[in-house]
Parts: structure tokens; C-alpha cells; sequence
């Protein structure tokens, strides 16, 4: 009878520890995810800033990048090559930071100096490598595929530039500010316009 009275209290003294060590194990779990969504979540705040930015016109490219690289001689065993699909989608615009803004209530004139001219803003970019070849002696590694996103999006930045997206910046700039002189106009007052290039109202 004491025998099987303590097996009893036995098994319930190892089922309640048991239970103590899950509930230690899950607390320290949870406190480990915890801490590290929270790590996650100051650095994303650490890239915040901001910005005076005006996008005017935005270009959608498709293009293939061909990449081969050899030893010595172009062979297989030697070659690594890829082909690469990029899609991209290119920003021009303005940094308004840069202009500034002058109110003459006597003259009943606005004045905007410093207009800059329109810029690259941004490229966003995505990869499809569809036909990877690699040799006996030449692969690719980590560094090769940071290399080929650089080259790749230099590759798009070159395109953009020999586009006409820049003319067609300049076009949407002209327009803007034609839009805000008839309304300057409209109120009784006068639009002018300092340091701008490119051509436009005057």
C-alpha cells in the first residue's frame, strides 16, 4: 500500500515538473522573440528621414543583362555566365530642398530661386537569373551575385539617362509651375521665376 502510494506522488511530482519546465521554456521563448521583433522594430525606425522630393514622370524598363566571366580561355570548364531579366522602375524629379521660396506682399510677387534641374530619384529593381551556367572551375559566390545586382541597376541607371525621361522631367516642371502661376495670377499676383534651366516660362 505505501509502495503504490508512492508512485502515485511520484508521478504527480514529476508531471507538475514537467509543467514548471514548459512554462519556463515557453516564458523564455516569448521573451527571446520579444526582444527581437523589438530590435527589428528600432532599426526600421532608424532609416526613417525626410524628404522634399517631387516625382514628375516615372519610366518601366525590361531589360536583359547578359554576364559571362572566364579563366584564361573561354571555355566551359573556365565560364561561369548568367542571363538576367531586370525590371525596373525609374524615378525623376526634383529636390525641393534645394529651391527656395520668397513672398513680396509690396510688389504682390512671389518669388521661387534655386530651381533645380530634375534628377534621378530612385531605382527600384528586381532580378530573374533564368539561365545560370557555371564551370569545374569557376563558380559563383556571394560576392559574384552582389556584384551582378550593382552591375545590374547600373545597367537600368545608363538606360534611364539615354531616355527621354529627362526631357519629359523638364516638360512636367514647366508644366507644374505654368499651373501655379495661373493661380498666383488669378489672386492678383505675379509668379517669378530664378535660376531655372531647361528652357520653360518665364
Amino acid at each position: 500500500m505505501q509502495t503504490s502510494l508512492f508512485k502515485n506522488i511520484l508521478r504527480a511530482a514529476l508531471v507538475l515538473l514537467v509543467f514548471a519546465l514548459g512554462l519556463l521554456a515557453a516564458r523564455w521563448f516569448y521573451k527571446k522573440t520579444e526582444a527581437v521583433e523589438r530590435e527589428k522594430a528600432t532599426v526600421l525606425l532608424e532609416r526613417i528621414q525626410e524628404v522634399a522630393k517631387l516625382v514628375t514622370v516615372e519610366g518601366y524598363f525590361s531589360e536583359i543583362y547578359d554576364y559571362k566571366d572566364y579563366y584564361g580561355y573561354d571555355f566551359g570548364i573556365f565560364r561561369k555566365k548568367a542571363l538576367i531579366r531586370v525590371k525596373a522602375k525609374v524615378s525623376f524629379g526634383f529636390d525641393l530642398e534645394k529651391m527656395k521660396i520668397q513672398t513680396l506682399p509690396e510688389q504682390k510677387t512671389i518669388l521661387i530661386s534655386g530651381i533645380p534641374d530634375p534628377e534621378l530619384l530612385s531605382i527600384d529593381h528586381d532580378l530573374d537569373y533564368y539561365d545560370i551556367q557555371e564551370g569545374i572551375f569557376n563558380s559563383f559566390t556571394t560576392e559574384d551575385y552582389t556584384r551582378l545586382n550593382a552591375n545590374a541597376k547600373q545597367f537600368i541607371k545608363d538606360k534611364a539617362m539615354e531616355s527621354d525621361l529627362f526631357g519629359k522631367a523638364i516638360e512636367q516642371r514647366d508644366h507644374l509651375f505654368e499651373m501655379m502661376k495661373l493661380i498666383v495670377e488669378s489672386a492678383g499676383w505675379k509668379l517669378e521665376l530664378e535660376g531655372r534651366q531647361g528652357g520653360g516660362i518665364q
